[in-house]
């Protein structure tokens, strides 16, 4: 049951819709949450995470690195081998994401259950 208690104000509802903004800001589109992803499960060179988050360009690839390590979610490590060996790892930050990711999961999961008992309903009809 909702009360006038539970309702947020006008200004709550302003800076939680501000921080929602700057989250998508931050992670939205189609790779970054991938990435990030991958990362978390063990760092790794460009030409792996590609294989890992399969369908990714190699342009769109080295931008979402970019714009990743910006926001310290992904750090650039560069070792002097010969040829020189550069490993991408997820930061301690990354690991914040954990909950969300996990709660996005879930509803993601739900949806997609909702969506395929929906198209099962309107075969039937």
């Amino acid at each position: 049951m909702i009360t006038d208690d539970n309702i947020p104000g006008k200004e709550a509802c302003a800076d939680s819709l501000k921080y929602v903004l700057d989250a998508l800001y931050v992670l939205g589109g189609k790779w970054k949450l991938p990435v990030i992803l991958s990362l978390v499960q063990s760092a790794k060179r460009f030409n792996e995470i590609q294989h890992a988050v399969s369908g990714i360009s190699p342009k769109v690839l080295a931008q979402e690195l970019k714009d990743l390590e910006l926001n310290e979610f992904v750090t650039r490590n560069v070792y002097p081998t010969t040829p020189v060996t550069i490993i991408y790892e997820a930061t301690e930050y990354s690991h914040s994401l954990k909950d969300v990711l996990r709660e996005l999961g879930a509803w993601g999961e739900q949806h997609r259950e909702r969506i395929r008992k929906s198209l099962a309903y309107s075969k039937t009809r």
